[in-house]
Formats: structure tokens, sequence, C-alpha cells
């Protein structure tokens, strides 16, 4: 376990050095952020239903979204391990006395968090002072708070999972793309980071609670600003530690299963 910690730490690391990127990074999603609470806010202002989410909780749940954004996305893929596996530098990975699929995982997990723990506290502290309803707000409650970064932990080892299992579907295809953008479009999607899952419709609803995207971000956001109630939440949380164990177990026994297949390219 200390080998995968010190993976995980070099990479954190590492990605720490990218300060310029982080910026470019947080005006980037402050652009961003403010431009898709501006489409909700004039729908809010033009629309006379009964709408699924109070204004301010809406924008709270967006900038949320923008400041972790790096950390939630399927979109985030390494282009290094990718690299490795169409050049055929793969061969070093199998020399290496370490599972791969752990060694893969931690990485990852670094990366994620170093380009989240730059960015996420400028864009939060900035958008905190916009003019009401579009500012960034505190939890509804300190218990919804714990159990919200409870959630996002879990979200985040589980958004992980998922993006381990790229690269390994890539040791057959040799190629990223294709059936692996169309499966971050969609998880993306049905995650809430387009649009979040209060607004689907009926049966994307119903889709969405029967895959594990829903429990990346939507769930701990929605537990932040009160849209799910602490009972709710902790089921979700459940919820959430199931698709994270099985995900695992999914990524760990198809990367044995593609080690015994494996072309290894280049020379």
């Amino acid at each position: 376990m200390r080998a995968y910690y010190t993976y995980f730490k070099l990479k954190f690391i590492t990605g720490l050095q990218y300060r310029a990127a982080a910026w470019a990074g947080i005006a980037t999603q402050f652009f961003f952020g403010f431009v898709y609470i501006m489409v909700f806010y004039a729908f809010y202002k033009s629309g006379s239903g009964n709408l699924p989410m109070e204004i301010s909780k809406l924008c709270t749940y967006l900038w949320l979204n923008q400041a972790l954004l790096s950390l939630v996305t399927q979109f985030y893929r390494d282009r290094e391990l990718f690299n490795l596996i169409r050049s055929g530098n793969l061969c070093y990975e199998f020399a290496r006395p370490k599972n791969l699929y752990f060694m893969w995982y931690f990485k990852l997990l670094g990366q994620r968090y170093a380009n989240v723990v730059l960015r996420f506290l400028p864009l939060l502290l900035v958008t905190s002072f916009l003019p009401k309803p579009l500012n960034f707000t505190f939890p509804v409650s300190f218990n919804a708070f714990i159990l919200f970064l409870i959630a996002l932990l879990i979200g985040s080892f589980l958004v992980v999972a998922l993006s381990v299992l790229y690269p390994i579907i890539s040791l057959l295809t040799m190629n990223e793309k294709g059936i692996v953008n169309i499966f971050v479009v969609v998880a993306d999607l049905l995650s809430g980071i387009v649009i979040p899952i209060p607004f689907f419709p009926s049966f994307l609803k119903n889709i969405s609670k029967f895959l594990p995207f829903q429990y990346i971000s939507d769930l701990s956001f929605r537990i932040y600003v009160g849209d799910i109630g602490i009972y709710n939440g902790l089921i979700g949380i459940l919820i959430q530690i199931f698709w994270l164990i099985l995900v695992i177990i999914i990524g760990y026994f198809l990367m044995k299963h593609n080690m015994k297949r494996v072309v290894v390219q280049g020379g």
C-alpha cells in the first residue's frame, strides 16, 4: 500500500507545479460557470411553472460543479497512459513488481486531486462575493456539509475507478477514441455536469438512478445545497459505496483478462 501512496504523492506533487495552467483553468471555469448561470437565470425569469430547484441553490450547485470540475468530470483523461500503450513503452510498466491496475488508479487519483486543489478555493471565494442569488453560498447545515465531504470523497474514488477503464479498454483497441469518447459523453451528461439532474425529463431521471454516474458529483452537490436531505443522502452514500466496489472489481478483472491478450506495439 505504501508503494501506491508513493505513486499518488508523486503525481500530486507534479500536478501542483503547473500553476499557470491552474490560473488559466480558474478563469475558464469562472467564465463558463457565469455563462451557465446566466442561461438558467434567464430561464427562471421567463418560466412560469414549478421549477425543480431554487435559483440560489442552483447557482451554488453550478459553482461547485465548476470549482471541482477536474475532480468529477469524465472528460479528463491521462494522455501519458494512452501514449504508453500506443508507443509500446507499456512493457516497462509490466516490469514493475506492483499491480498495474492499482498503479494506474492512484496515479490518476493524484493527478485529479492536484488539479482541483489549486483551483477550487480561489473560484469559490470570488463567486461568494457575487450579488445574490448568483453567488456561491454556505451549506444548509453543518451535518449537510460533513455528508457532502464524505459523498464528494467517495465520488472522487468512483470517477477515478471509471477513468481507469479507458486505458484498460485501449489495451485491446489501441485507441481511446470511439467507444471511450461515447462513454465519456454519456457519463458527463448523466452525472449532472452539463445539466443538473433535477432538470432532466422523467425518463432520464429513472435511467440515471440505475447507473453510477449520478453518484459522482450530483449527489454530493445536492446534499450541500439541501436539495437532498440527510437520510436520503446516507442512502445515496451506501449506493455510492456499492458502485465503487463493483466498478473496481470489474476494472481489476478486466485488466487481468486484457493483460493475457495485450500486444506490445513499437520496438
